[in-house]
């Protein structure tokens, strides 16, 4: 997630069978549209501000707004399908649904599985303590013996694997309950996404308990180069039809507005 996937909507009360729930109707489409395509998107719904269900049970967020102006341009008859982040990608291969626009790093490992569309945006990973924390050094050294705190199946889980084998890990479901594992001391350190926590520590009072430590991690191999939809790989005519569609949204401002409406700077 950028997640490589701030809070309080669990996945695991939403699922119904292997996919998951159908939320979204058929959106809106220009008059001059003929036959628009059907494409199912896969979204995780808990990964705000990306994407998450309001008090209406209503899938909400920046993800969610991308891929209905992308729906719109690309003439797409789009529904969204809550998933299981672990079972995405798998899901996907399967044919279950089409596309994945749900903050997915385009990290070398998922792009040996699925095709990709441009980034639609980018954000650092980051380590995160609490405000109280003696913690200063978030080199691999410093913090043996320190609880980390990860979300299962990400990027972010991947590259402590690697560079903090030493460190004992707690592996969380999801953004919110690793958020709430950091504000009730059951972790020492968690390592997220910058943007995805962003509004969490910035917006909520649970987020004032905590604060960024040390420098921005960018790393390819495990981060990947931004954001982007996936696809099965052999779907090319769909994968031109969204890059076509996400360059049109960036030239005509659409894009730039839903980044404003979520963020007070840039994240392309």
């Amino acid at each position: 997630m950028l997640r490589m996937s701030i809070q309080s909507m669990l996945r695991g009360t939403l699922m119904a069978g292997g996919v998951g729930i159908l939320l979204a109707a058929v959106l809106p489409l220009p008059v001059a549209a003929q036959d628009p395509t059907p494409m199912r998107i896969a979204v995780e719904g808990a990964f705000p501000p990306f994407n998450y269900l309001d008090a209406n049970n209503k899938l909400q967020g920046f993800d969610i707004d991308v891929a209905n102006a992308l729906c719109e341009v690309g003439k797409f008859e789009c529904q969204f399908i809550i998933e299981k982040w672990d079972d995405m990608i798998p899901d996907l291969i399967a044919s279950k649904y089409d596309a994945i626009i749900s903050s997915m790093s385009m990290s070398l490992e998922r792009r040996q599985k699925v095709a990709f569309t441009e980034k639609y945006y980018n954000s650092p990973s980051v380590f995160i303590a609490r405000k109280d924390s003696p913690i200063s050094d978030i080199s691999p050294a410093a913090l043996s013996g320190k609880i980390l705190g990860v979300t299962s199946s990400t990027a972010q889980e991947s590259y402590a694997k690697h560079f903090y084998p030493d460190m004992k890990k707690t592996v969380f479901r999801s953004s919110p309950e690793l958020y709430k594992g950091l504000s009730d001391g059951r972790v020492d350190i968690i390592l997220e996404d910058k943007l995805a926590i962003y509004d969490w520590i910035a917006n909520t009072k649970a987020g004032t308990c905590c604060e960024f430590k040390g420098p921005d991690l960018v790393d390819v191999t495990y981060f990947g180069e931004g954001a982007g939809i996936a696809l099965r790989p052999d779907d090319g005519e769909r994968l031109a039809r969204l890059n076509a569609a996400l360059k049109t949204i960036k030239e005509d401002g659409t894009y730039d507005m839903i980044n404003a409406k979520y963020f007070p700077f840039s994240i392309e």
